[in-house]
């Protein structure tokens, strides 16, 4: 089963692209239109994947690129790392165990832990999310499922976008964002403030929503200043050649550097699962075990058979390999 050939209006859009490109595109097609669920949504297969872009290096911004990273960190910096720490984050000194660690000196290390493992339910199936990357209502829903250290199948929704967009206001029936979409319990919903009070209510134990998450116009204020640095970055379509499965994204929402890779995948519209690692994430082990690094961005391709670090690359190889 492909992602894009759940849907009748997802495959229409596949099967223009292909003929305007001229690649082939194979995509099953419903007759009938009706919500999205997880247990639909053929999730990457485990394979060997190969290296297509450089080594990380952490902290290092590429050529050409200083004044991207600036500009996207605006928004972390108007929203005072809001989205940047799992619930319960706490650091402290510890023996150097080979794990991961933020630094290490002397045979110590400064670990990270949170409430995640021990407290936290995790949903069976990832969360779906319909958004644009210059929505401030949506950075908020980003956030807070950064926070609570939530994966989901994101379905970019720019500007006159051809296939995510119609089918969310089909699927919802209003033109509007966020839209979120719960398999494991079966929620739609609209409207940020909702979706937050749900995902904790949820999936977030006995905690309080974060105060940067609950002043009202306040929280949208903030969020809608980071965009004004990167105008009309990450809201526009771009026509592109969607894959047949959904790609594996890494990051969260403080680093200026996801940013810059999110926004091309809005652009092109490119579904993809994020995996949130924010600071305190059991995540960042995952990762480190995998590839012997952590560093975000980090991005999968199980289309194309290949994985890449650094935010530069990784969107010169979305570019290359998606837009048209």
């Amino acid at each position: 089963m492909q992602v894009l050939g759940r849907k009748a209006i997802a495959g229409r859009a596949a099967l223009a692209q292909s003929r305007a490109t001229g690649r082939r595109f194979v995509v099953n097609v419903k007759a009938t239109m009706e919500p999205s669920t997880a247990a639909e949504t053929t999730l990457p297969a485990k394979q060997e994947l190969r290296n297509a872009g450089p080594d990380p290096k952490r902290f290092t911004v590429a050529d050409g690129q200083a004044m991207d990273v600036a500009t996207a960190a605006v928004a972390a910096v108007a929203r005072l790392g809001c989205g940047g720490f799992v619930l319960g984050y706490n650091a402290g000194l510890k023996e150097d165990d080979g794990k991961y660690a933020v630094t290490k000196v002397g045979g110590r290390k400064v670990s990270e832990t949170s409430d995640v493992i021990p407290t936290l339910k995790r949903p069976a199936q990832p969360l779906e999310l319909y958004e644009f990357e210059g929505c401030p209502f949506c950075k908020k829903v980003r956030e807070a499922m950064c926070i609570l250290d939530l994966d989901a199948i994101m379905y970019p929704c720019p500007k006159d976008g051809a296939t995510w967009r119609p089918k969310a206001n089909a699927m919802g029936g209003k033109k509007q964002f966020p839209f979120l979409v719960d398999p494991n319990t079966g929620k739609q919903m609209y409207e940020s403030d909702e979706i937050i009070a749900y995902l904790f209510q949820e999936y977030g134990g006995s905690a309080e929503i974060p105060l940067g998450l609950r002043l009202g116009p306040l929280t949208t204020i903030s969020c809608g200043l980071g965009t004004l640095a990167r105008p009309g970055k990450g809201n526009a379509y771009r026509k592109s050649r969607l894959p047949a499965q959904p790609l594996v994204f890494w990051g969260y929402e403080m680093s200026p550097f996801v940013k810059v890779a999110r926004e091309t995948l809005c652009e092109l519209e490119l579904p993809y699962l994020y995996r949130t690692a924010a600071r305190g994430s059991p995540k960042r082990q995952e990762l480190l075990d995998k590839r012997g690094h952590f560093q975000v961005p980090y991005l999968e391709d199980p289309n194309e058979g290949v994985y890449l670090f650094e935010s530069s690359a990784i969107n010169e190889y979305l570019n290359k390999t998606y837009a048209v």
